[in-house]
């Protein structure tokens, strides 16, 4: 039995790129497209954030504005989300895909009443191009809109299989979070996403559930109760 009707899925680009690193890995794609329709087909209202990092990771160079570094990863999450969107719809989905800047008839302006209308439909949606202001990571994008939507939970399908007290790839000894509450998040500095991100999770009262993407079916998991990486309380 599903423990929500409507979820904020945050993917990160890097985890879609696969072992390639960069780019797409169709495979990894369509692993997660079979899962999402899974909840489709459970009348869940899937909505979908997409980072931008297995294309540009945020300003790699002094010779370039940062405001202009931003404006090249929403690019980079618009390119991802056009992409997924054609995969889940080869998997037998309808989707469409907001952005909160005109991108000629690529995309659809953002607005809740236009989230609501799709989702009645039983599309899933997806959010490129963050909050459309630099500045912002797709982290604060991703809050944003799940407050927006009024999703009942974020799931934070991560290289990672969960919150941790330090790094596991740098400690092996790094103890990880079955549950936490935001509030530790951000005493203890585990950045979990961003800190102004966290910061509106927290005055929002918007749960997170933190996994591995990699590991097999987590995304159905996550809602479905069989879950294993770190509930994040509010």
């Amino acid at each position: 039995m599903a423990q929500y009707k409507r979820v904020l899925l945050k993917l990160s680009g890097e985890a879609l790129a696969g072992d390639k690193k960069t780019g797409f890995d169709e495979a990894t794609c369509i692993k997660v497209a079979k899962q999402v329709k899974e909840l489709v087909d459970k009348g869940i209202n899937v909505g979908i954030v997409i980072g931008g990092g297995n294309f540009w990771r945020g300003r790699t160079s002094e010779n370039i504005d940062r405001t202009k570094a931003d404006q090249i990863g929403m690019l980079a999450t618009v390119m991802n989300c056009i992409y997924v969107s054609e995969i889940f719809r080869s998997q037998g989905m309808e989707t469409n895909v907001l952005t909160p800047f005109e991108c000629g008839s690529m995309t659809k302006l953002f607005s809740k009443d236009r989230v609501n209308k799709y989702f009645k439909k039983g599309m899933v949606t997806f959010f490129a191009g963050g909050t459309g202001h630099p500045y912002f990571s797709t982290d604060t994008a991703t809050v944003l809109r799940a407050i927006e939507i009024e999703a009942d939970v974020i799931l934070l399908a991560k290289a990672i299989d969960g919150v941790y007290d330090s790094d596991p790839k740098v400690n092996p000894d790094a103890k990880k979070y079955d549950e936490i509450s935001i509030d530790e998040v951000l005493d203890k500095k585990l950045a979990v996403i961003d800190l102004s991100a966290t910061i509106m999770c927290l005055e929002n009262k918007m749960p997170m559930l933190v996994f591995g993407l990699n590991e097999e079916n987590s995304i159905v998991n996550a809602v479905f109760g069989n879950f294993t990486g770190t509930k994040v309380t509010v």
